[in-house]
């Protein structure tokens, strides 16, 4: 499992360059992060969790995963919980391998790799559904205005006479200017971009990780898993009754396709594919 792929590394420099756009609103950032994190429960990152906590979902052991969804074609939810199943199963195989009852785990106090699986299994999913559909979905600012730096027109008021009467103009005012769209585009596009020689959830770039014969059957099951996962989600896109996993403009929802097939690694901006890596 790689930490930061070459893509994340090119980002980070961008974000951490003294004359970066962003580096005047870092304070803010740490004091809008700060109180957050007053209110932030790491176990309440689990997708599950997550899910219920956020109102999409109730607990029901009838249901695949023991989740109702409260939205059954809501594309996060559908295609996140079948990834986070098969990271779930990968992931518990993997350590009852090494570990195959809590006494041992209990023994090895000097043991500090169960963060990395916490790490594997929080942001996977969460931060590539995030990260690579900035671009598609928020590349035209129009689209997707970043912020406004006007209230909304009252009745009665010049600026609401404006909207009346030229539509256009009065859209385009509270929109941050051309330098900063170019500079807010640039760099979601970067964000956005896969990296060729990127290794995807479900493969290795070195066959020889592990001469343990249970292991590698685990992760061959782990890849087939995947692949399932890839067909089901491009069946349920081309499913008319699932409005909302292509909706009313047709852009598939592949951000969650896990690409474990794909060994060309072309890059670029393809909206799908889950890095091995994780999150910035």
């Amino acid at each position: 499992m790689g930490l930061f792929s070459p893509q994340q590394n090119m980002v980070l420099k961008a974000q951490l360059n003294t004359h970066a756009a962003i580096e005047p609103f870092v304070d803010l950032q740490m004091e809008m992060s700060s109180f957050v994190y007053k209110n932030w429960v790491f176990t309440e990152l689990t997708l599950p969790a997550d899910l219920i906590k956020r109102g999409m979902a109730v607990q029901d052991s009838s249901q695949p995963h023991g989740l109702r969804l409260l939205i059954k074609d809501y594309p996060y939810d559908v295609d996140g919980l079948e990834i986070w199943s098969a990271i779930e199963t990968w992931v518990t195989e993997y350590c009852a391998f090494y570990y195959p009852t809590d006494d041992l785990v209990i023994m090895n106090s000097n043991h500090g790799g169960q963060r990395s699986v916490m790490e594997a299994m929080v942001t996977r999913k969460m931060k590539h559904a995030v990260n690579f559909g900035q671009y598609p979905y928020a590349g035209y600012l129009p689209n997707r205005p970043t912020i406004s730096r006007r209230f909304m027109p009252e009745l009665g008021t010049p600026e609401y006479d404006e909207l009346a009467e030229n539509l256009d103009v009065a859209f385009l005012k509270p929109i941050i200017s051309q330098l900063q769209t170019l500079l807010g585009v640039s760099l979601v596009e970067i964000l956005s971009r896969h990296s060729t020689d990127e290794v995807c959830l479900g493969q290795r770039d070195a066959l020889e990780w592990t001469l343990d014969s249970e292991l590698l059957a685990a992760f061959e099951r782990f890849g087939r898993k995947l692949v399932e996962i890839e067909n089901k989600i491009m069946d349920m896109n081309n499913d008319k009754r699932m409005k909302n996993k292509v909706g009313p403009v047709q852009v598939p929802y592949t951000l969650l396709y896990p690409n474990t097939t794909d060994y060309f690694r072309e890059g670029e901006l393809t909206g799908k594919g889950i890095p091995s890596s994780v999150s910035i």
